[in-house]
């Protein structure tokens, strides 16, 4: 064999394939070390040890223990006035949520699209954007009343801000140069919408729709502690009054668990949808 066809052959001198080795595969320790859940799980146990000492060297009757609030959590899960309670606070937020965005999202897109529509409705988001939500309440009361309805607007304007105008910026950032493209290959406006606006737009979209949930919580509580006094809102009224700290604290964690889970949810739903672009800004970054 000549040097030539040595230094063209693709295993070395010790007979074993030439080029780059395998990536070995972490071990458990290091892949759960680049996750985030070690890192929470400490985060939890610092705040919660930090609780309970304050609260031994410092508490009062309105600021109850770590334990204590557990406790009362446990005893609030099996009972069933907090389920009724949930019920009644979840009717206004899934209603309220389900109206913005239904009504949010396409809202979004068409002022993201026709700067004309935007230039008629942009004192208008901003007025919600800069309004105190509380200062509505009042308004709401005198013009529907106390009931289902009332908590139903009260949320959807909590949340629809936020869809609205993550859902036109998504359409705004959007690449000109791609719907030109696809003008100059024959693309209609029904093709545009469809091929480039929508899944362009989408992850903005998904973004909007996971922050106006944590708003739309929001508003289910507010709407309780400050106009109805009923459900959730009504329950931490009670044991304020009565000086039950424990319970007031439980009753405040189940609502944080559960805003918590549904982002959680949101999220997911988010990374499964847009998918194609964690890819896609994966590959241009290399």
């Amino acid at each position: 064999m000549t040097a030539a066809t040595k230094a063209r052959s693709p295993r070395g001198r010790s007979g074993t394939r030439a080029g780059p080795r395998p990536a070995r595969r972490p071990g458990v320790l290091r892949r759960i070390a680049d996750r985030n859940l070690p890192y929470q799980l400490l985060t939890f146990v610092v705040l919660a040890a930090g609780w309970e000492l304050y609260v031994r060297q410092r508490g009062g009757l309105l600021i109850p223990g770590f334990f204590e609030t557990v406790e009362a959590t446990v005893e609030l899960l099996g009972s069933g006035e907090l389920w009724r309670a949930m019920y009644v606070s979840n009717q206004a937020l899934v209603l309220g949520f389900g109206v913005t965005v239904a009504a949010g999202v396409p809202a979004g897109i068409l002022l993201g699209r026709f700067r004309a529509l935007e230039r008629l409705a942009d004192v208008y988001l901003n007025i919600l954007l800069v309004t105190p939500m509380a200062a509505i309440i009042p308004l709401l009361v005198m013009a529907v009343g106390f009931g289902l309805a009332s908590r139903v607007i009260l949320v959807t304007i909590f949340s629809i801000v936020m869809v609205v105008v993550n859902a036109r910026a998504g359409v705004r950032q959007v690449d000109p140069a791609l719907i030109e493209m696809a003008r100059s290959f024959g693309a209609g406006e029904r093709r545009i919408w469809t091929r480039v606006l929508l899944p362009g737009a989408l992850p903005a979209i998904m973004t909007g729709i996971r922050l106006g949930l944590g708003r739309a919580v929001t508003g289910m509580v507010i709407v309780e502690l400050l106009m109805v006094s009923d459900a959730l809102g009504g329950m931490i009224l009670e044991y304020r009054g009565l000086f039950q700290a424990p319970l007031l604290y439980g009753t405040i964690v189940i609502i944080v668990a559960e805003a918590l889970l549904l982002i959680s949810l949101a999220r997911w739903a988010e990374r499964k949808l847009t998918r194609w672009a964690r890819t896609t800004t994966a590959r241009s970054d290399r």
